[in-house]
C-alpha cells in the first residue's frame, strides 16, 4: 500500500569484457585492483534493493508475460508449477533477510533456457519444457540450479560486475509502485539479464550453482541423477538439435572456455555424477563404455544400459535414474533392512518403496528381473561398510543444515529496516492478490526479531488470509492488530478490506471511517471508501470518495474510468488512447 522508489541499473553494452572472468565472491577484490570497487558497490546496493522489491518482481513477472507471451500448452504449465512447488516447499534452503520468495512463469519462447532475475523471479522457456521431453527429474535440476543462483544472489553480482567493467552504464528512475504503474523497461532489462549472465557469472560459480541445485532437488524428493541426466541431455541438444548457433556457445575440448563462461556440459555431467555417488557413500558408480552405461556398487556390475531406437539419450538417462535411486537409499539408510527387498506380486525381488526419486530404479529393476541381484550387492555394500562412510554421510548432512541454519538466523536477526522491508513486501503481494506470497513473506517478518510494528503484520497477515479464503482467521489477526494499536491507519484499512472480502461492507466503512480519523489525507483511505460505495450503488457518494483519492494520490490510474471521466474527462480520455494503442501494439507483436 505504500510507495517505494528504487533505482534500475540498465545496460547498452559498449566494450568488450576482459578474457578472464572472476567470480563473484572475489570480484570486490579485483575491482579494487582495478579502481572500480565503488562503481561495483554501488550496482551491488542497487541490484540488491532491486532484488528486494516485490512490486518489481511482479511487474517484471508481468512484462515477461506480456513481451514473450505465455505457454499456450497447459501441460507445460502444470508440469512446472508442479516441480517448482515441490522444491520451493520441498527442499532444503533458506532465504536471505533481502531475497524474496520464489515466482516463476513459463513463457512462450522456444529457446531451450531458463532465467533467475535478482527478485527470484523465474522465466522458464516452454523451449527448456519440450526440450527435456517433460522429464521431470531433469527440469526439476534446471530449476534448481536457477533457484541456487537466486538464494545465492549471482545475478545481482553479476549485474554490478558488468557496471564496474564499465560497459556504458545509466541509471534510469523507477517508481514501483504496483498501483501508479512500474518504469522497468523490458527490453534493456532482458538484454541486461542476457549479457551480465552470459559474461559474468563465472564457471566457478556455475559448479557451485550445480552443487546447490543438486542438494536442493535431492531434498525435495527428486532423483539425485537428474542433474547428470539434464547435463547429458543438454550436451546432445547443443550438438545434435539446435539450429542456432547463437542459443549456446559450445565447447570443442572441454578444457576451452573460449567463447563461454559456462563451463562444458560434460564436465558438469561428470561432477554432477560425483556427487550423486557421494551422496550414497561412494558405493554406486557410473560408468560410460564406448556407447553403453554401466552401473556398479562397490564394483558389481548392475545395471548396462544402451539407447533405445527412438531416444538417443536414453542409456544415460535410465542408467543415472537406476543409480541415483541407489545412491538415495544408501543415503537415507542406515542398514539393509530399511530396503525392504521382498517378493512382489509377479515373484521378482522388489525393493524400497512408492517414492518418486526410487520409480525409476524400480521399474528398471522389473523390467529387467535385477531384484536379486541388487539384494545381493547392497546387502554385500552394508558387511563391508567402514564406519567412517556412514559418520561422513551424516557429516555433510550436518553441515549443510549448520550452513542453512546460519543463514535463517542472519534473516532473523536482520536490522529493523531489513525487518521492515519484509513487511512491505507482504503488503505489496496482497495489493497483488498473491495472498500465498504475501503469507510466506510476512511469517519471515514476523519471526524478525527486529521487526518494528508487529501488529501491522497481524494486520497483513489477516489480509492475506482474507484472499486466500480463510475470513475467520482474518479477522482474528485485524482485530488483534487494531487491539495492539489502534492509532496505525493501516491496521484499520487492513480489517476494512479483510470485512469488505466478507461482505461486511458497512462494518469495512465504519473502519474505514477509523482510519480517516487517524489521518484524513490518506487516499487509499478514501479509495477503498470509493470502491465500496460503488458497490452499494451509492454512486454520489462513490464519486465524491474517488475525487478526494485522486486530488490526493495525483494517479488516474486508480480511478475507475467511468468516475474519471466525471472528475477528469480530458485524463480519461489520453488513458483510453494509450490502453487501445498498446494493444494494438501487442497485437502487431503477437501477428509479428
Amino acid at each position: 500500500m505504500k510507495k517505494i522508489f528504487i533505482a534500475l541499473l540498465a545496460l547498452v553494452v559498449t566494450l568488450t569484457l576482459p578474457a578472464q572472468v572472476l567470480a563473484a565472491d572475489a570480484w570486490a577484490v579485483a575491482a579494487e585492483a582495478l579502481g572500480v570497487l565503488a562503481a561495483y558497490q554501488s550496482t551491488l546496493r542497487e541490484m540488491l534493493a532491486l532484488g528486494n522489491n516485490a512490486n518489481a518482481q511482479m511487474e517484471v513477472r508481468k512484462q515477461d508475460r506480456e513481451k514473450n507471451g505465455v505457454d499456450k500448452n497447459p501441460r507445460d504449465v502444470a508440469l512446472v508449477d508442479s516441480i517448482m512447488t515441490r522444491l520451493v516447499d520441498g527442499g532444503r534452503y533458506e532465504l536471505r533477510a533481502n531475497s524474496l520468495p520464489f515466482v516463476w512463469s513459463v513463457n512462450d519462447s522456444e529457446k531451450f533456457n531458463a532465467a533467475c532475475f535478482p527478485m527470484n523471479y523465474i522465466s522458464v522457456n516452454r523451449g527448456l519444457v519440450r526440450g527435456l521431453n517433460g522429464d521431470e527429474n531433469q527440469i526439476a535440476a534446471v530449476l534448481a540450479h536457477e533457484m541456487t543462483h537466486g538464494i545465492e544472489q549471482h545475478s545481482a553480482k553479476s549485474y554490478a560486475q558488468a557496471v564496474a567493467q564499465q560497459l556504458g552504464a545509466m541509471v534510469v528512475g523507477m517508481n514501483v509502485d504496483g498501483k501508479n504503474g512500474v518504469d522497468i523497461d523490458w527490453n534493456k532489462f532482458a538484454g541486461m539479464v542476457d549479457y551480465s549472465i552470459a559474461k559474468n557469472i563465472s564457471v566457478p560459480v556455475e559448479y557451485a550453482a550445480d552443487e546447490g541445485g543438486f542438494y536442493l532437488m535431492t531434498n525435495a524428493g527428486f532423483n539425485p541423477g537428474g542433474g547428470a541426466a539434464a547435463m547429458n541431455r543438454l550436451g546432445y541438444y547443443v550438438r545434435y538439435e539446435t539450429r542456432d548457433f547463437l542459443e549456446f556457445d559450445a565447447h570443442d575440448t572441454p578444457s576451452d572456455q573460449t567463447f563461454s563462461d559456462h563451463p562444458d556440459t560434460e564436465n558438469r555431467e561428470a561432477k554432477l555424477l560425483e556427487m550423486m555417488s557421494a551422496y550414497g557413500g561412494g558405493h554406486v558408480k557410473v560408468v560410460k563404455e564406448g556407447r553403453a552405461y554401466k552401473v556398479f556398487v562397490d564394483g558389481i556390475e548392475l545395471f548396462y544400459s544402451l539407447n533405445t531406437d527412438d531416444d538417443p539419450t536414453s542409456a544415460a538417462v535410465n542408467a543415472y535414474y537406476f543409480a541415483g535411486g541407489l545412491s538415495k537409499a544408501f543415503h537415507d539408510y542406515d542398514d539393509v533392512a530399511a530396503w525392504n527387498f521382498r517378493r512382489g506380486a509377479t515373484n521378482q525381488t522388489d525393493f524400497l518403496t512408492d517414492d518418486f526419486a526410487y520409480r525409476e530404479v524400480r521399474a528398471l529393476s522389473t523390467m529387467y528381473n535385477l531384484g536379486d541381484k541388487v539384494q545381493a550387492a547392497v546387502t554385500m555394500a552394508y558387511r563391508d561398510e567402514a564406519p567412517v562412510t556412514r559418520q561422513k554421510i551424516r557429516d555433510d548432512d550436518k553441515e549443510r543444515a549448520k550452513f542453512w541454519a546460519k543463514i535463517k538466523s542472519d534473516a532473523d536477526n536482520a536490522k529493523a529496516k531489513a525487518a521492515a522491508q519484509m513487511r512491505v513486501n507482504a503488503d505489496a503481494y496482497n495489493d497483488y492478490g498473491q495472498g500465498e506470497l504475501a503469507l510466506k513473506q510476512i511469517e519471515r517478518a514476523l519471526a524478525a526479531k527486529n521487526q518494528d510494528n508487529f501488529a501491522e503484520c497481524l494486520s497483513i497477515r489477516g489480509r492475506a488470509k482474507a484472499i486466500c479464503g480463510d475470513y475467520d482467521g482474518a479477522l482474528a489477526d485485524t482485530n488483534a492488530a487494531v487491539e495492539q494499536d489502534p492509532k496505525n491507519l493501516y491496521n484499520f484499512l487492513n480489517r476494512a478490506d479483510v470485512r469488505h472480502m466478507r461482505g461486511e461492507l458497512d462494518l469495512a466503512l465504519a473502519d474505514v471511517d477509523r482510519a480517516l480519523a487517524v489521518d484524513e489525507k490518506n487516499p487509499i483511505a478514501y479509495k477503498l471508501q470509493g470502491d465500496i460505495f460503488d458497490e452499494q450503488g451509492k454512486t454520489d457518494a462513490a464519486e465524491a470518495a474517488y475525487r478526494k483519492c485522486y486530488e490526493l494520490s495525483k494517479n488516474p490510474r486508480i480511478i475507475p474510468l467511468t468516475y474519471l471521466d466525471k472528475i477528469d474527462a480530458k485524463t480519461a480520455d489520453k488513458i483510453r488512447k494509450a490502453d487501445e494503442k498498446a494493444k494494438e501494439e501487442k497485437k502487431s507483436d503477437d501477428n509479428a
